[in-house]
């Protein structure tokens, strides 16, 4: 007989919610996860999500400082800092017969991106919106890095459980609180090379 792993009452009852006094905005807290404490006044109704870590500095050589490195197999973005060392970030990737490789730089960086589905991914899915305005449920998340003139952008999301898997259709899909510490270090000409 499978048996069959139950949360202890303890684990339950620390899976509270916190809301300091005053607060604009609650976080579940759960135990061996850390939350994001994240908040965009430029977009108000933005609240924060509990997330296990999915960033860290790590060992890192091979790139100059200020390279962004994706490795596709790793599923981890690499923000070089120098020194032997780099951000290591988890990143979603591109579904099998999506995936890609090559070096791009960053052309546009933008805040709460708007989204309009390429003509390619409308063929596939004809049921998608044909715009939509940034905010929360939008699938680009709080900020977008658009690589080349590629389809292809660096991106939050509004789908936090796909990160660290390939379900995209090609982007780099980040957690919002990670893409916007990545997105206040890279700038405009900011080199991206990935790696399948």
């Amino acid at each position: 007989m499978r048996r069959v792993p139950l949360l202890s009452l303890a684990a339950l009852l620390a899976a509270a919610v916190y809301s300091a006094p005053g607060a604009a905005y609650a976080q579940w807290i759960f135990p061996g996860t850390s939350t994001s404490t994240y908040y965009d006044p430029g977009y108000p109704e933005y609240r924060p999500q509990a997330r296990a870590a999915t960033r860290g500095v790590v060992g890192y050589r091979g790139y100059g400082p200020g390279t962004v490195v994706i490795s596709t197999s790793q599923r981890r973005l690499y923000y070089v800092l120098g020194s032997g060392q780099a951000i290591s970030y988890a990143v979603g990737v591109g579904r099998p017969g999506f995936q890609w490789g090559g070096t791009h730089s960053i052309t546009r960086k933008r805040e709460w991106p708007d989204w309009r589905p390429p003509a390619q991914m409308l063929r596939r899915r004809p049921d998608l919106p044909r715009y939509m305005s940034g905010g929360i449920n939008n699938p680009l998340g709080a900020r977008a890095m658009y690589l080349g003139s590629s389809l292809f952008r660096i991106h939050g999301s509004n789908e936090p459980h796909t990160i660290g898997t390939a379900v995209s259709s090609g982007c780099i899909r980040m957690t919002n609180a990670d893409v916007v510490d990545l997105y206040n270090r890279v700038r405009v000409g900011t080199r991206v090379v990935v790696l399948r």
